[in-house]
């Protein structure tokens, strides 16, 4: 069943804000013959990066080259790769001039590992440096994120994006396992970030990039694979602040997993997919057999772009439907088979905050004009290092939230530590796959349940990292 209820398109006003943004700046002409995003294998060693200032070209001559934030001097966002039951252990060494911190987006891990500087750690300073040591729980796709309370637009913005795979003990037989991360980025004409800190950004959409990229680089990305090759295709949203839709053309692309998790497999609704920042897609498609043959992922802004153009070429291989049809990957079996809501702990979650869009006069171009550091509220309250939880359950406990949108845009939310059902408007049921993140809009109310069955504090925060910035996250405590 399609993921109809869970996530939802943007605004119009927000997408338009996006496609504005986009319209003056040129597409490439050509794809980008890069691979798909540069993997790192993870040793029982302890793997080091660094974050530090570097460059790469976004725009073609004359402009100059992007001043960006990279890891270990690549320009692409790494992919680190495990198998269930290895651990993570990596250290981070901040050689950026703004404090940082990793967040492993998606992954139910423990709190003093959950990578929220200001939370669960403190904000890793220029300079100094943090071990992340832990085991996921959980195969699946998961995206890192930079987390700062109060600071994290602009390290994503300049650039620092992951992917965290963790391999399935047994896991579906392909021929290619491809990464794709969606970014995008502000520039000026002359190829330099726009400044950091807007307000209006803040108060409105979100800092929505004038130019896409696709594993670091400007798409649309080519990608080669053998006709009639069975590819796996995990997609992850790491933009600052920009929802879209995807869509497949060419071959039938199937979901396996949404946000991590494994789902009943279903073919996406008229082949579009929602893709919210920090949404993760776990897809297999078989490719045609003829030579030349290709398969592109789009984007749905403005007319469309094309993200990654993936053509059959080479010698062909026996085409895996032949031998065995795409099939579901599984269930998870840490995962409750069902929520009992009867007994649950409920709290009423309501958004406030940003600028105020009068319906009536729409081209009129709201100013904000409150609190630039708290200008997003949960239950009346802007997220703050330092803020006591807004509620605390014991272990084991079921939590539903009713969630309530009562600003002018599209929200998006992510849970921490947790997969969380999106339940139906009157508990009769829910949604059948997993989430961690989910949007809602505007005037709307979502109820969630889970089991807080992960020990620790927790965030509920706003994946659009502005938003996060000035306010849009409170914290539950699970003991």
């Amino acid at each position: 069943m399609p993921p109809r209820k869970a996530t939802t398109g943007p605004s119009r006003r927000a997408l338009l804000g996006g496609v504005a943004a986009l319209a003056w700046l040129p597409r490439p002409s050509v794809a980008q013959t890069a691979p798909a995003a540069a993997t790192v294998s993870q040793t029982s060693a302890e793997t080091l990066w660094n974050a530090a200032p570097g460059k790469t070209r976004l725009k073609p001559e004359p402009a100059k080259e992007t001043p960006i934030w990279c890891f270990d001097g690549k320009s692409a966002p790494p992919v680190l790769r495990i198998k269930k039951g290895e651990a993570v252990r990596l250290k981070l060494d901040n050689k950026t001039d703004k404090p940082l911190s990793l967040h492993w987006h998606g992954v139910r891990n423990k709190s003093a590992m959950d990578g929220v500087g200001g939370v669960t750690q403190p904000p890793i300073a220029p300079g100094a440096s943090f071990s992340y040591d832990f085991t996921p729980p959980d195969a699946g796709t998961s995206v890192i994120r930079l987390l700062v309370v109060g600071g994290s637009s602009e390290p994503s913005g300049r650039g620092l994006a992951g992917m965290l795979v963790v391999e399935e003990a047994t896991p579906p037989v392909t021929d290619r396992d491809l990464s794709l991360l969606l970014q995008d980025v502000r520039l000026e004409g002359d190829g330099q970030p726009l400044a950091f800190g807007q307000v209006e950004f803040a108060a409105a959409s979100g800092r929505l990039g004038n130019l896409v990229t696709l594993n670091g680089k400007p798409i649309p990305e080519a990608i080669e694979v053998p006709p009639g090759s069975r590819i796996r295709l995990r997609l992850a949203n790491a933009c600052n602040a920009r929802s879209t839709r995807i869509r497949f053309d060419g071959a039938k692309a199937y979901v396996v997993a949404v946000d991590g998790q494994p789902t009943d497999l279903f073919e996406p609704l008229r082949a579009t997919l929602p893709f919210a920042p920090g949404t993760r897609y776990d897809l297999l498609l078989d490719m045609p057999s003829e030579e030349g043959a290709a398969v592109t992922v789009n984007a749905l802004i403005g007319q469309g772009l094309a993200l990654a153009t993936i053509t059959a070429k080479g010698s062909p291989v026996l085409r895996r439907s032949a031998l065995a049809p795409i099939a579901p990957i599984g269930t998870n079996p840490l995962l409750p088979a069902e929520v009992k809501l009867q007994n649950a702990f409920r709290r009423d979650l309501v958004l406030t905050g940003g600028v105020r869009i009068d319906k009536e006069k729409p081209a009129t171009e709201p100013t904000y004009h409150g609190d630039p550091t708290r200008i997003w509220q949960i239950n009346g309250v802007s997220g703050v290092a330092g803020a006591a939880p807004a509620f605390s359950v014991k272990r084991g406990q079921v939590v539903v939230l009713a969630i309530r949108n009562d600003t002018s845009f599209l929200q998006t939310l992510h849970v921490h530590g947790h997969a969380f059902r999106l339940l139906h408007p009157l508990d009769d049921g829910w949604e059948p796959y997993w989430l961690d993140t989910f949007q809602l809009l505007d005037g709307k109310t979502a109820r969630i349940a889970f089991l807080a069955d992960n020990p620790g504090r927790w965030l509920i925060s706003s994946t659009v990292l502005e938003r996060f910035d000035t306010g849009m996250w409170t914290s539950f405590e699970v003991t």
